[in-house]
């Protein structure tokens, strides 16, 4: 839940505030919006909205003054924040868990085919929707790119295995409805223009893939190089596409002994690779 700070707060238990038991114990309301909102439709007049979020719970008084309103509109964009006041800043509030909860805004005319925005960063849209819902679109925007052999298509790959922020791909191969990734990315200290040795420090992974209607699906994981890891799991993955690929560097995928291995005389040799792979 993103507090506002900017906002001022009020206590419970002065004049005009809610008095259940937990908003007589004095927490602090602060005005604060959704950790998410699930979903957005239009009434039949098309410029109602009535927009599925969440809200604290947990304790008699966790939530009021739940409200959405307009704070821009320009021809292709219109933008809508939701806020509420609520203690739950306070766990001891008692405001620990959520419910779902609605609120509505009538917008200064009908949608027709512009996006909605909410809270800066969930995106709606009635293109390809089912009235009276709109459509929420994804990480790769309202229209993310048809799966292909494009870079753009990569980039919705490396989404659906949850690579890390500023991943660069190492290398690719792509053919067809399949597609080999091999990506890493850096850790270590954030070094300026005089990099020490540690800046060029990084980790690595390699996925297989298969192309489905809705994206690159994972298929598998593996640093082995060849194509045993992959062909355990899809059998009809390309030979010619797994088959000439080394195994990854052991400085981008490096392995360790189990924990156990120093503490246990005569323990086996097996490693496991870094992050339990």
């Amino acid at each position: 839940m993103l507090v506002l700070g900017a906002c001022g707060t009020e206590v419970a238990g002065r004049a005009g505030a809610a008095s259940p038991s937990n908003a007589a114990s004095g927490f602090p309301w602060t005005t604060a919006q959704p950790s998410a909102v699930t979903g957005a439709r239009l009434t039949d007049d098309r410029r109602t909205l009535i927009l599925d979020t969440t809200v604290p719970s947990g304790a008699p008084a966790c939530e009021r003054d739940l409200k959405a309103v307009v704070t821009d509109s320009v021809p292709n964009t219109v933008w809508v924040q939701i806020t509420f006041s609520s203690p739950a800043s306070d766990r001891r509030s008692g405001c620990t868990k959520e419910r779902a909860a609605t609120t509505r805004v009538t917008l200064p005319g009908p949608l027709g085919d512009r996006k909605l925005i909410v809270d800066n960063d969930v995106t709606f849209t009635a293109d390809g929707a089912t009235p009276p819902a709109l459509r929420l679109c994804g990480q790769l925007g309202c229209t993310p790119p048809a799966t292909g052999c494009t870079a753009a298509s990569y980039d919705q790959a490396l989404i659906a295995v949850d690579a890390p922020a500023h991943t660069y791909r190492d290398a690719e191969d792509c053919r067809g409805r399949w597609l080999v990734l091999t990506f890493s990315w850096r850790t270590g200290p954030v070094c300026g223009e005089a990099e020490g040795s540690g800046c060029s420090s990084r980790l690595g992974d390699r996925w297989f893939f298969r192309a489905e209607s809705s994206g690159w699906v994972p298929i598998a994981e593996g640093a082995a190089g060849g194509c045993q890891d992959v062909q355990r799991r899809e059998p009809a993955f390309p030979t010619p596409m797994c088959g000439p690929l080394a195994p990854l560097s052991s400085s981008l995928h490096p392995s360790y002994p189990p924990s156990s291995a120093s503490a246990s005389p005569g323990a086996g040799s097996t490693a496991t690779t870094a992050g339990g792979r």
